[in-house]
């Protein structure tokens, strides 16, 4: 499931709100009406098209309340954005795995979204791990969270696109982690955190970047993230400490001497993402013009403490572009997979193919056939030449 920190937030909070030492704090929801608007207009196309908004199922199977109001939140934003969306509660787990079935072969699904923890740490006929064996089930065509084998394996090898060497469907990655990168590609001054006139996975490269979470829903994804966009990143968990390289694919696991507050000093943007009331990130480690984003539905900082430090930017919560990010990849879903437009022009492009191929081969063959011929007339005037000069 998407991190819960997508509850709707404080709205009293404008983007760039500053103080005298130079602290902002941002609205998310700056950022997220600019990919919003966009979804918008695309739907109006696909409307336009006569076809149906896409839509996006959501399996529900815990008493989560959270869950349950990070459910409500998605149905009231796709439902203002003009998407469809339809939660279905499971009362007993065991029976998700089918209803997951049955929404992968629904023609009428275009996205899936499963509520987690499922089963959590509860022991299961599959053993412990049976939430991962669900994300590995849903559909790569429509695994709106980015989070089945295929798309995780893609995201940690650094590969962008499904369809090589055409590359026309960009991978989907899950939701938070992507609201994050988002965000900082937006934050102001621009190109002080990302720079977007750096080419594609160079666009972080001088960023040292302290990922404090390293779930396998947002931390690990986010920290692969940013180091594929070039940042030195500093994963940082309960119990160690990993560096990735940016942009190189190679991950060193720090000394046990090292500590997060060496990390945090180190860094031009800090995450933190620890589902805790009781943990608080020192902010006596945070040097001046850092980005400090919480991920958390928790405030892993204190924001007093932040405000006395020059240049910082803090992101209080990122669940407004969270949504954002969730709609944008059922769209994605929609342009990869489901669009009958699309469909209907496949043949077409199927045959012209094999028209070209045709044409080709038959060219080939021409020239092929016309080089053969011109050989054998000019070894059949050699010849005549050659006997005509021989003396009798």
């Amino acid at each position: 499931m998407t991190n819960l920190s997508t509850i709707p937030e404080d709205r009293s909070f404008t983007f760039g709100q500053s103080n005298n030492a130079g602290f902002t704090k941002v609205d998310s929801g700056s950022i997220s009406n600019i990919f919003r608007q966009e979804i918008k207009t695309g739907i109006l196309r696909i409307k336009a098209q006569g076809s149906d908004a896409p839509l996006l199922v959501g399996l529900l199977a815990n008493g989560d309340p959270a869950a349950l109001k990070y459910a409500e939140w998605t149905g009231k934003a796709f439902q203002s954005d003009g998407l469809r969306y339809v939660l279905r509660k499971i009362e007993n787990p065991l029976d998700v795995e089918r209803a997951l079935i049955d929404a992968n072969e629904d023609p009428d699904v275009h996205g899936i979204i499963v509520y987690y923890p499922v089963f959590g740490q509860s022991k299961t006929f599959s053993g412990a791990s049976h939430d991962d064996f669900l994300r590995d089930t849903v559909s790569v065509e429509k695994d709106v969270e980015g989070l089945c084998h295929r798309y995780r394996t893609n995201l940690y090898r650094n590969v962008r696109f499904l369809d090589y060497p055409r590359d026309s469907q960009k991978c989907l990655l899950p939701c938070t982690a992507l609201s994050v990168i988002k965000i900082i590609e937006n934050l102001k001054p621009l190109n002080r955190y990302y720079n977007h006139e750096f080419p594609v996975g160079r666009r972080m490269e001088g960023q040292v970047v302290t990922v404090i979470n390293r779930s396998e829903i947002v931390g690990r994804p986010l920290a692969a993230m940013l180091a594929n966009d070039g940042a030195q990143v500093y994963s940082v968990d309960v119990d160690s400490i990993y560096l990735l390289l940016g942009n190189t694919g190679r991950i060193h696991a720090c000394d046990i001497t090292d500590t997060v507050e060496e990390c945090v000093r180190k860094s031009s943007i800090i995450i933190t993402g620890v589902p805790s009331k009781a943990y608080r990130l020192s902010a006596g480690w945070i040097q001046p013009n850092t980005a400090v984003i919480n991920v958390s539905s928790y405030k892993n900082v204190s924001e007093q403490d932040l405000v006395t430090i020059p240049g910082v930017v803090y992101v209080p919560m990122v669940g407004k572009v969270t949504v954002a990010m969730l709609e944008r990849n059922l769209m994605r879903l929609y342009k990869n997979f489901h669009d009958p437009n699309k469909r209907r022009l496949q043949p077409k492009e199927k045959l012209k193919s094999i028209t070209d191929e045709t044409k080709q081969s038959a060219v080939s063959s021409f020239l092929s056939n016309s080089l053969q011929m011109y050989t054998a007339i000019i070894v059949t005037a050699l010849l005549f030449v050659n006997m005509s000069n021989r003396k009798p």
